[in-house]
């Protein structure tokens, strides 16, 4: 017994130090090129100093480790069995009668490990830098600034109409009123504004139209407006209030990337776009994947370990160690095949998001049984 605990913890260190450098180098590699790409499109900013397109990459950093994680684990796990293995110290143990899933569950509970912290704590600080890093981004390196380019520069929102019954919903179009480049402000504005309010049979009751409309806390004020009808006649001009649950934040961040959204506040986040009437098929899918994150590491340990594993004498061992490689992209490709399909609604959120976490779960644990009891 203490032969075998001595031998898991050997394994899971030399494990976890192969992981932590193919992360740390896969990150600065990616990081590198991500910096070079920015340093391109800076040249035509006069704006964008050298510090500021380095602080761009640098709050990049912690969104790239994240995405890197699940390989970092595969190559480095293959490289810390694949050097056990051609040492003989992996062949020797299992000669001893120490079955490979014993010693396998010290590099299984360090991928489970990094695959939790990454959920839990580097996506959280990720989806704040990398948010900083797009409003930079948008302020000095790219010809648009956020809603203002949306449909040609009109926006359109919808929401619940609590004027109506529960199944009322209003829609809401205008141009948003550009604001310094990058800044989340207090308050949020719209010119040329048309509003419709619909009955839960999708039949039109009455439309909006107003020159200018700002969103204050819990309603909208549509200055000089006029009131259209269901039979088409008009009131006369006034200022309307409007009551919303939206805000400037929520605005932009439904059209923001998921990732710029911490795992702890995805759920709160897609309530509040369901109930506005906005997708929230994107923040559910990014939100599954993040839950399967501790899953798929452990699944990259075990198919590391399947195709790492086989003894030199054998043979073949680069062609192994290559076709583990090749699994790693497959399942890279089938995650983004998958994701096409969720966020098209063709697959249900859960299977696009859980599907290649479960088909290299299931491959590793063939290849192990295979390697330990074929």
């Amino acid at each position: 017994m203490t032969i075998a605990t001595t031998l898991t913890l050997y394994v899971a260190r030399r494990f976890l130090s192969a992981t932590f450098a193919m992360l740390a180098g896969l990150t600065l590699l990616v990081a590198l090129f991500d910096f070079i790409e920015l340093l391109r499109r800076a040249t035509t900013r006069p704006d964008a100093t050298f510090w500021l397109v380095a602080s761009i990459a640098g709050l990049r950093l912690p969104y790239v480790a994240l995405q890197i994680l699940p390989f970092a684990i595969l190559l480095g796990g293959i490289l810390a069995f694949w050097r056990l293995t051609r040492s003989s110290e992996l062949v020797v143990a299992r000669a001893a009668g120490i079955s490979a899933w014993g010693f396998l569950s010290g590099p299984l509970a360090v991928a489970l490990l990094f695959g939790i912290l990454g959920t839990t704590a580097v996506s959280p600080l990720s989806s704040v830098m990398l948010a900083r890093a797009e409003r930079l981004d948008y302020a000095y390196l790219r010809n648009t600034a956020g809603l203002t380019a949306i449909a040609g520069g009109r926006l359109w929102l919808r929401q619940a109409d609590r004027g109506l019954d529960l199944q009322g919903v209003a829609i809401i179009s205008g141009r948003p009123v550009a604001s310094r480049p990058g800044d989340r402000v207090a308050g949020f504005e719209m010119t040329d504004v048309s509003l419709w309010r619909l009955a839960a049979n999708d039949r039109p009751l009455a439309r909006i139209e107003a020159p200018r409309a700002r969103l204050l806390p819990g309603r909208w004020e549509l200055q000089d407006s006029i009131a259209f009808n269901a039979d088409r006649s008009a009131g006369p001009r006034q200022t309307l209030f409007f009551p919303t649950d939206l805000t400037p934040n929520r605005i932009e961040d439904s059209f923001a990337s998921p990732d710029t959204l911490s795992f702890w506040a995805l759920p709160g986040f897609i309530a509040v776009l369901e109930a506005a009437g906005f997708s929230a098929v994107r923040h559910q899918l990014h939100f599954q994947s993040l839950l399967a994150m501790p899953v798929l590491a452990a699944a990259m340990a075990l198919l590391a370990a399947g195709f790492s594993m086989r003894p030199s004498r054998r043979g073949g061992v680069a062609q192994m160690i290559a076709a583990g490689v090749a699994a790693g992209f497959a399942l890279f490709v089938l995650d983004k095949i998958t994701s096409e399909f969720g966020e098209a609604g063709t697959l249900p959120v859960e299977l696009a998001a859980w599907a290649p976490t479960i088909a290299g779960l299931l491959l590793a644990l063939a290849l192990l049984l295979h390697l330990e009891d074929g």
